[in-house]
C-alpha cells in the first residue's frame, strides 16, 4: 500500500482542497509526494456527522465485538509490513529499530485495551439492592455503570508518528471505551498517517461496524482541529504537542455552550534529584545513565531528562565532568522536523546567551540539515528560582544542572517546579531520609516519581500513569498512557429503580456479562 494523499471520512477517501501539506525528510531536506490538500469545515462537519450516527449503536457493542475491533485494528497495522516503516523512516528521520518498537508498541497497547474491554472492570459495575424495610427510610434500588462520552477528537503527535498518533494510546483508549474517533493528522508525518488509517478504517468495514466510527483529517493550520474541537458533537479531545497548542484547544472547548473536557499532554522538563550518598558512590555511573536518556532519539521524548538538581561539591562537580565527557563525545541526531529543530536551536541560544547560565559542555556537530548537537549547562539555584525563564522546557538534547547550597535549597527548587510528567531520585540507603523529605513534595508535582532509573521509556501496562499537574497534562487525575486511560473518555450513570427490561446488560441480575461488580459494597467477581 502506498499513501494516496487523501484525508479519510468514514469509509471514503476524500481529497481536500485547501492548503497543501508536505512532508519533508528531516535528514535532506526535501518534500516527500504525496501532496496533502487540507480539508475545509464541511468536512468536519460531514465526519462529525458520521460519528455521531456511529455513537448510537457504537457505544453499546459487545465487549466481544469491541475487543475484536482492537485487535483486528492492530492486526492491519501489521499488516502494511515494510511500506509503513520505510514511510516512516522518510517522514521521521527515525532508525529502522526505533520504527519497528514503535509498531509493536501501537500494536501492543491495541490489543491491551482489548483484554481490558474484556474484562469489563471499567464499566465499574455497582449494585446497591432495595431495602423497603430499612428504617427511617427504604433504599430504592440503585445500579451505576459507567459509558462512553460520545465521538472524540484525537490531535496525533509530532515525536511519535505511531503510538501516540493515529492508532496511538488515545485513539486506542477512546475505541475502547466505545467513543468513536475522528483523529486531525500531525503534518509531519501525514504518508504514515494515511496508512495506519487505512488499516483502521479497513477494521471497521472487516468488524463490519458503522462507518462514522473512524475518521481522518488533514489541514494545515489550526483551522480543522479549532472547528473539530468547537463542533458540538465533539464530547473529549485528546492532544500531546505543545503547551500553546494544547492552550488554545482547552479554551476552544471551555468557549462551547457546552463545555468539554480536553486530555492535553503538554510540557514537562522531568527533573532529577541527584542525592548526597549516590552521588558520592557513583557520579560517573549516574552520569553515564543521564546522557544516555538525555540523548536519546535526540531528545525528543517528553519524558526527557531536561533538569537536573544536586548540592554543590566535589561529588556534583565529578558528575557534571563525566557528563560533559559524555555529551562531547555524543554523536549529532536528525530532529523530526525542520520546525523542532528551529525550536531547539532557540531554546539552546537563549541558555548559551543568558548571563547566569554556563556551558558544561556541546555534543558533535552534525553536518546533514536539522541535527541536534547535545548541550549540557548549569546556574546555580539562587538563579534558578529568580528567573522562570530558566525553568522552559528545550525540547530536545539539552538539560541544566541546578547547583544548590544545600538540601534545604533542594527542597525549595523542587516547590518550585510547575507540574511534571516524571521526577527522579537518584538515591543509596543513606539518601532515605533525605527522599522521604522531598517525596511529599514531588507526589504533588508529578504523575510518576521514580528510584535509581530514567524516565525516558513508558511502560504500557495497568499502573503506568504518564500525566501530572499542570502543564504537564491538563488534568492530572488522568493518565494518557496504560488501561487506566480509557477512564478518560467514560462517565458514571446511575440507574434507581428501573424495571427490569430497561437495565443495561451490564447491570441485569445475574450478571450476564460476567463482570467484576461492587453489589451492597462487597466486592464480587
Amino acid at each position: 500500500m502506498t499513501p494516496q494523499g487523501t484525508s479519510l471520512i468514514g469509509q471514503q477517501a476524500v481529497t481536500g482542497g485547501q492548503a497543501v501539506i508536505r512532508a519533508i525528510d528531516p535528514s535532506t531536506g526535501e518534500a516527500l509526494a504525496p501532496d496533502y490538500p487540507g480539508l475545509d469545515h464541511n468536512a468536519v462537519v460531514q465526519a462529525c456527522e458520521l460519528a455521531e450516527t456511529a455513537f448510537a449503536s457504537y457505544r453499546e457493542s459487545s465487549l466481544e465485538d469491541r475487543a475484536t475491533f482492537l485487535e483486528t485494528v492492530a492486526s492491519e497495522i501489521e499488516a502494511l509490513g515494510d511500506a509503513l516503516v520505510e514511510r516512516a523512516m522518510a517522514e521521521t528521520g527515525l532508525p529502522q529499530a526505533r520504527i519497528q518498537g514503535e509498531r509493536g508498541r501501537t500494536c501492543g497497547q491495541l490489543r491491551l485495551f482489548a483484554s481490558v474491554v474484556r474484562a469489563g472492570e471499567w464499566l465499574d459495575v455497582r449494585h446497591d439492592p432495595a431495602l423497603p424495610e430499612r428504617e427511617p427510610m427504604p433504599r430504592v434500588d440503585l445500579r451505576q455503570r459507567h459509558v462512553p462520552l460520545g465521538p472524540v477528537a484525537v490531535f496525533g503527535a509530532s515525536n511519535f508518528p505511531l503510538a501516540f498518533s493515529v492508532a496511538g494510546g488515545d485513539t486506542a483508549s477512546a475505541l475502547a471505551a466505545g467513543c468513536p474517533v475522528i483523529v486531525k493528522a500531525h503534518s509531519a508525518h501525514p504518508g504514515t498517517s494515511e496508512l495506519v488509517g487505512r488499516a483502521v478504517q479497513s477494521a471497521v468495514a472487516k468488524c463490519h461496524l458503522p462507518e462514522g466510527v473512524f475518521s481522518l483529517l488533514f489541514g494545515s493550520g489550526r483551522e480543522i482541529g479549532q472547528a473539530l474541537v468547537a463542533d458540538p458533537r465533539i464530547q473529549a479531545v485528546g492532544f500531546t504537542g505543545s503547551r500553546g497548542g494544547g492552550t488554545a484547544l482547552m479554551k476552544t472547548a471551555q468557549s462551547r455552550p457546552q463545555p468539554i473536557p480536553v486530555y492535553a499532554e503538554m510540557s514537562s522538563i522531568n527533573p532529577v534529584f541527584l542525592l548526597p550518598e549516590a552521588l558520592k558512590a557513583r557520579a560517573d555511573q549516574i552520569a553515564e545513565g543521564f546522557v544516555g536518556s538525555l540523548t536519546m532519539g535526540a531528545g525528543q521524548f517528553c519524558t526527557n531528562p531536561g533538569l537536573v538538581i544536586g548540592v554543590k561539591g566535589p561529588e556534583l562537580d565529578a558528575f557534571a565532568e563525566a557528563a560533559g565527557k559524555a555529551v562531547t563525545g555524543s554523536a549529532a541526531q536528525t530532529m523530526l522536523t525542520p520546525g523542532i529543530h528551529a525550536a531547539y536551536a532557540d531554546a539552546v541560544g537563549a541558555l548559551a546567551a543568558h548571563a547566569k547560565v554556563r556551558e558544561v559542555a556541546r555534543g558533535q556537530a552534525g553536518e546533514g540539515p536539522h541535527q541536534c548537537q547535545a548541550a549540557l549547562f548549569a546556574a546555580s539555584a539562587g538563579d534558578f528560582l529568580a528567573d522562570a525563564a530558566l525553568h522552559a522546557e528545550a525540547f530536545g538534547a539539552a538539560s541544566l544542572i541546578v547547583e544548590c547550597d544545600d538540601l534545604a535549597q533542594m527542597r525549595s527548587v523542587a516547590e518550585a517546579l510547575e507540574g511534571q510528567l516524571t521526577a527522579t531520585l537518584q538515591m543509596d540507603d543513606g539518601d532515605t531520609p533525605t527522599a522521604k523529605s522531598l517525596l511529599p513534595i514531588l507526589e504533588r508535582k508529578a504523575g510518576r516519581i521514580l528510584a535509581n532509573g530514567w524516565p525516558t521509556g513508558v511502560e504500557v501496562c495497568h499502573a503506568m500513569v504518564h500525566g501530572g499537574p499542570y502543564p504537564a497534562t491538563s488534568d492530572s487525575r488522568t493518565t494518557s498512557v496504560g488501561s487506566a486511560a480509557i477512564h478518560r473518555f467514560l462517565r458514571p450513570v446511575c440507574y434507581q429503580a428501573l424495571p427490569a427490561g430497561l437495565l443495561p446488560e451490564a447491570l441485569q441480575d445475574g450478571n450476564p456479562l460476567g463482570v467484576s461488580r461492587l453489589v451492597d459494597g462487597k466486592r464480587e467477581i
